[in-house]
């Protein structure tokens, strides 16, 4: 088997990078990625160039980090260009600052208060009635904290 591996090296790393990246949709999170790209380059290229088994693993071995600093590089770059929304999966932050009508009237501050299909629990520093308009101010934990709109708005 040794022999064999000897005589193919480019057999040897092509199938180390397959199985490596077959480990890798098994979910690895990334990890054997760019292991396994970097061992399929290494066996391209000894099929190319006869290449001693030294330099054969100091070949793997910067593809290995090079590939993951670009792509490491790559992410941070797409992460810092992007202009993604901040507030995606934080509900309560997408609804401060929006204009909202009471259904029921808060009693000693506290109610709730529609937004599409769900209610939600709201305060405010007064009580408000019915049918009054009020802007999301803030939010505490999962409560709204509103305050009432002028009647001109």
């Amino acid at each position: 088997m040794i022999a064999l591996i000897l005589a193919h090296p480019h057999a040897f790393w092509l199938s180390l990078g397959g199985l490596l990246l077959a480990a890798e949709m098994m979910g690895t999170s990334g990890y054997l990625l760019w292991s396994g790209v970097a061992a399929v380059i290494t066996g391209l290229l000894v099929w190319l160039l006869p290449l001693g088994w030294e330099w054969q693993g100091v070949c793997f071995a910067v593809l290995t980090v090079v590939s993951a600093w670009l792509w490491w590089r790559w992410l941070s770059r797409r992460h810092r260009d992007s202009t993604g929304a901040p507030n995606l999966n934080q509900r309560g932050n997408q609804l401060i600052g929006q204009v909202l009508v009471l259904e029921t009237a808060l009693v000693n501050g506290h109610g709730n208060i529609r937004v599409g299909d769900s209610s939600w629990p709201v305060s405010a520093a007064q009580d408000l009635p019915a049918g009054c308009r009020v802007r999301v101010i803030a939010i505490e934990g999962i409560t709204l904290r509103i305050q009432a709109l002028p009647a001109q708005q």
